[in-house]
């Protein structure tokens, strides 16, 4: 014969009360140590306060009212009306110059973006053995091009267009053409001299982060492995150089994907806006014209909702490929 399993009364049973859950003392308890936490760092608290008020006002609030904006019809003129995902229908499906400013877009940030990222980390990890003096003028010499005021006349003259343009020219004398090529006017170049230039432009702050990353390295490490077995310098790089500098490579890396996906003034200013058959056109040209040419806000803001969610994934799996590091 089986058995017999007898079920056992519960407390609540046995008692008659309800037994309470313990959740409501846990949250309490981290809730007062929290608290605790706060109260005796107050000092720092108060010294952040004003950066936190500031980045809430003006960049917090400014996403959410964006976000909320792009579900709504907003001319500026008139309260805004919600619509619901019409934008964002309207967006993929009916405007195609929006889909040629994606692709545009994709495709400057994929080559644009990993070949300046690793040329700001290759530039800053060869001079950062040079001497002191030599360095910091090869700093200089390589980040002037990214305050450079006069960029868009420099590469006009490089591109223009007739016999007096430096590639026409050259082309010429050389054989190689027989007719000016149209450089800005021709759909096939100007993406192409888009990237050129934002390449030309990429040793910027990451460069400089690079640098400082790599002063701050403890060279106790190296001796340290060497002793664990460390044998060359490519070995160094992976295993010690790279993990001392993670922050400075998330911060470069930030940089880099803003920079990739938020290009706009390059193309307007050396292109033209719009450009030819929207060869140059990217996401932000997009949003500019509907943002501050024909003041659809809701409509601009759901451009700037999609762009902003693709740079926020872009963030989190370079984030995790720069977790893998050193692995």
């Amino acid at each position: 014969m089986k058995p017999q399993i007898t079920e056992q009364p519960s407390a609540a049973a046995v008692t008659g009360t309800p037994v309470r859950s313990r959740k409501g003392p846990v949250i309490r308890a981290k809730l007062s140590r929290s608290w605790g936490l706060m109260k005796q760092n107050k000092h720092a608290y108060v010294l952040m306060a004003p950066y936190f008020i500031l980045f809430i006002t003006f960049t917090v609030v400014p996403v959410l009212l964006s976000l909320v904006l792009s579900f709504t019809n907003f001319n500026l003129l008139e309260p805004p009306k919600w619509i619901g995902w019409q934008n964002y229908a309207r967006l993929f499906v009916q405007d195609d110059v929006f889909l040629i400013a994606l692709k545009n877009t994709i495709l400057f940030a994929a080559i644009t973006g990993p070949i300046s990222y690793v040329a700001c980390f290759l530039f800053a990890w060869l001079i950062n053995e040079l001497p002191p003096k030599l360095r910091a003028m090869l700093t200089l010499v390589l980040y002037a091009p990214s305050i450079a005021g006069n960029t868009y006349l420099i590469w006009n003259l490089l591109f223009a267009s007739d016999s007096y343009g430096f590639a026409n020219s050259f082309l010429i004398n050389w054989g190689f053409i027989m007719e000016p090529i149209q450089w800005m006017q021709d759909p096939k170049y100007v993406l192409m001299i888009l990237i050129l230039v934002q390449l030309w432009l990429s040793l910027g702050t990451s460069f400089l982060a690079f640098i400082a990353g790599l002063q701050n390295v403890d060279r106790t490490m190296y001796e340290a492995g060497a002793i664990d077995g460390i044998r060359n310098r490519w070995q160094e790089l992976w295993f010690i150089t790279l993990p001392a500098m993670r922050p400075q490579l998330m911060f470069g890396a930030v940089i880099q994907i803003a920079s990739a996906f938020s290009v706009a003034e390059i193309s307007i200013y050396l292109i033209g806006f719009p450009s030819v058959d929207y060869a140059a056109h990217t996401i932000v040209t997009h949003l500019v014209d509907y943002g501050t040419i024909r003041f659809e806000m809701g409509y601009a803001s759901a451009i700037a909702t999609v762009l902003f969610s693709i740079m926020l994934g872009t963030n989190l799996i370079t984030q995790k490929l720069l977790g893998k590091v050193g692995e």
